[in-house]
């Protein structure tokens, strides 16, 4: 079954100055999974500019 969008709640953003609408952690928390779109508010620490880790070389 594929997931129904909820209605806004209070608390689920804000505007900036520009106008922009920013999702808060409460948002991101009640949706339940991280988009991986570098979320200002990111409750799982992602980060469009975070690079994984190197991989070590191969010794055998």
């Amino acid at each position: 079954m594929a997931l129904q969008p909820q209605p806004l709640q209070p608390g689920d953003y804000y505007l900036t100055p520009e106008g922009f609408m920013v999702f808060t952690e409460q948002y991101h928390l009640r949706r339940g999974f991280c988009c991986k779109s570098g979320c200002r508010h990111c409750p799982w620490g992602f980060s469009r500019t975070s690079k994984p880790a190197p991989k070590a070389p191969n010794q055998g």
